[in-house]
């Protein structure tokens, strides 16, 4: 058997983004036992353990190496897929490409929910087969870390090892009310005297975004929140508007509803700005490449260029 084949690596690739043996043998079609038989074979190639068994389950170093390495066999047979319909239109089908060239990448939430989605419209309409992972923004560059994706939007401007980064701009946060919570919770206005009255509404538990915001805006070093938890940033915009308390998210995304008096803005004039990142690897790849173009050219449409001047913003 050949060293390092793509069947052994596809498993390797499929217990790590599965989470776990039993979902992986499902995705291969094949049973749990083979799924342990053919990481055993890849971990003795190896020469090493691939996967730490705990919950959740985790690559080791040499695991996200072999991930990495999957991944861009991966991005190498979607290039020569989009290669192969230029030359011969009509040759291959849109759904001969399939788990095994599957083209991932991590960008967080609130870039979801405002502008990223058209960035990739073109690309899965050729059938790119793209799969995004959210995350917080502050931990979407782990993915990219442990070698699950090729790319991802973060907060983080410190580029990874064999990859390459590029500024996509700033999103101003702001922190939002229904008309009915401030009228219940602060009447005068959000205060660093009332703030800890009225509840939060956090994306997860990483999510430091609303004591990061209070923290700022009322000059504290730290600030304790009463926080409610919506994985979701479309599901915050719909508990604040139920009256669940307020939220920092992002203008963009509830400037419609700060305009009609359905949202109010509890600090005026302090928006919290947060530039955004767009990290990827460091390879010749035409897929990758149109990847990061679309992504640079959506951003650059909507978030700002610079943190302290609103006139340098793009048209939304």
């Amino acid at each position: 058997m050949d060293r390092f084949t793509p069947d052994l690596l596809e498993c390797l690739a499929a217990i790590v983004e599965e989470g776990g043996f039993e979902k992986a043998a499902q995705r291969l079609s094949i049973t749990q036992s083979a799924v342990s038989q053919r990481l055993r074979a890849l971990e003795t190639q190896a020469g090493t353990v691939l996967i730490v068994r705990g919950r959740p389950l985790r690559p080791t170093p040499a695991g996200r190496l072999l991930l990495k390495h999957t991944m861009q066999v991966r991005l190498l047979h979607t290039d020569l897929e989009q290669e192969l319909r230029k030359l011969a239109p009509g040759t291959t089908g849109g759904n001969s490409l399939g788990e095994s060239e599957r083209i991932s990448i991590a960008v967080n939430a609130d870039s979801i929910a405002t502008w990223a989605l058209p960035a990739f419209d073109a690309l899965v309409r050729q059938g790119v087969p793209l799969e995004i992972i959210t995350d917080d923004q502050d931990f979407t560059q782990e993915w990219l870390r442990e070698g699950q994706v090729l790319g991802c939007v973060t907060t983080l401007k410190q580029a990874l090892r064999g990859c390459k980064l590029v500024f996509l701009g700033y999103m101003d946060y702001v922190a939002v009310g229904s008309p009915d919570t401030v009228k219940r919770f602060c009447p005068g206005g959000l205060s660093a005297h009332n703030f800890r009255q009225l509840p939060f509404i956090a994306f997860n538990r990483k999510d430091d975004l609303q004591t990061e915001f209070v923290s700022r805006a009322f000059k504290l070093k730290q600030a304790k929140l009463n926080q409610c938890f919506v994985p979701s940033s479309e599901g915050q915009v719909r508990a604040v508007l139920a009256g669940w308390g307020a939220c920092v998210v992002p203008e963009i995304q509830v400037r419609t509803e700060l305009e009609s008096g359905e949202l109010v803005n509890l600090v005026p004039n302090s928006p919290l700005p947060l530039g955004l990142y767009w990290h990827c690897w460091n390879l010749d790849s035409a897929v990758l490449n149109a990847l990061s173009a679309a992504v640079v050219d959506a951003a650059a449409k909507v978030l700002w260029q610079s943190s302290g001047s609103r006139t340098a913003r793009g048209k939304a």
